[in-house]
């Protein structure tokens, strides 16, 4: 990445923006408790932008938006509340000059995958995390997991370890009740990373949803060249859709196809998600949805790249708690010793 990113101070002014769906316009208690845990947990002072909490506003009215927070030198960091799932039609025709002049970290999950790869190719590296309807407003308390590295993303330089999380969670609590919003959500033990692979791999993050890379391949969307890919470690999870196992060797396969699985250094998926409200898994369920997910990538993977290493069941993504991914940022694979270093 041609760009250091200057870390944050407590005091320091950032921009909360909302780059797919206004989910603060439908929810705004919980937007309103992401926000008071912004400014209590990390000392740093939100600032609102025009279509935030704006339902159906147009792209040029996000576009505009993320050019204006960028722009603004008050602003230290851009964070955004939620994603959503029209982003690619719109981040392909953003000017480069308001972010390559003012390059500054930028954070969100999901459909921002699509502002990520878009920052990527402009040299300027981002966080895949940390957004504020759900990992700042996690009802009763924010894990001090995804604290812990928020507080690296935001504050602290240089290697850190990506270390697996004692238990995990991915049911949730109804944002309609706010009389939930100060109960804990269920958690469940984590089995820790999975790994398959014993050569080392390193390189720049790339990657991010699933369904958002996937429809960066269906649109032709600008994405690193192969050349670049030879220097890259993919970082890919799956949303709250749930999509099949099959779905997902799908995706995988067309980066196989397309010459990228051959290419990178190293493979870390996250944990998937395995229940929402309209797919209620039991545990059982659960478990055997995240094995079909888990075969499938390797099987796909293995096809095309039978030495990288494949890391799966990590924390990022859309279950929690959440490691804030240094999009862009150099990771490390020690296959020997089963650990991951990414530069922060």
């Amino acid at each position: 990445m041609s760009h250091q990113l200057r870390k944050l101070t407590k005091g320091d002014k950032v921009a909360i923006v909302s780059p797919s769906f206004a989910a603060p316009a439908l929810f705004p208690e919980v937007y309103k408790l992401g926000l008071k845990r912004l400014e209590e947990e990390f000392g740093l002072v939100p600032v609102e932008y025009p279509t935030t909490s704006k339902l159906g506003a147009s792209a040029k009215e996000r576009a505009d938006d993320l050019m204006a927070a960028f722009s603004d030198s008050e602003i230290k960091a851009v964070i955004a509340t939620i994603g959503g799932d029209d982003q690619v039609t719109y981040i392909k025709n953003l000017p480069l000059e308001p972010f390559v002049n003012n390059p500054k970290p930028f954070f969100g999950y999901s459909d921002n995958s699509h502002f990520c790869n878009f920052l990527f190719l402009n040299g300027i590296p981002s966080y895949y995390g940390g957004s504020i309807m759900t990992q700042y407003a996690m009802q009763g308390e924010m894990d001090e997991y995804t604290v812990a590295y928020l507080k690296k993303a935001l504050f602290e330089s240089g290697e850190q370890e990506l270390t697996a999380s004692d238990v995990y969670k991915d049911e949730g609590l109804d944002w309609n009740d706010e009389s939930l919003l100060p109960i804990k959500r269920q958690v469940w033990s984590n089995i820790g990373h999975v790994w398959d692979g014993d050569i080392d791999g390193q390189g720049l993050l790339w990657g991010g949803c699933v369904e958002s890379v996937d429809e960066m391949l269906r649109h032709d969307v600008l994405i690193p060249t192969l050349e670049q890919f030879e220097n890259i470690v993919l970082m890919l999870e799956t949303s709250e859709e749930l999509p099949t196992a099959e779905y997902v060797f799908r995706v995988f396969r067309a980066l196989g196809e397309r010459g990228i699985l051959g290419c990178v250094k190293g493979v870390l998926v996250g944990r998937p998600k395995a229940w929402e409200f309209d797919k209620p898994n039991t545990a059982e369920q659960k478990e055997v949805y995240r094995k079909l997910q888990l075969e499938a990538v390797l099987r796909a993977v293995r096809t095309y790249n039978q030495t990288i290493p494949v890391v799966q069941n990590m924390n990022f993504g859309h279950a929690d708690p959440q490691i804030s991914m240094p999009y862009g940022g150099q990771v490390r694979i020690d296959a020997k010793e089963k650990r991951i270093f990414a530069d922060f």
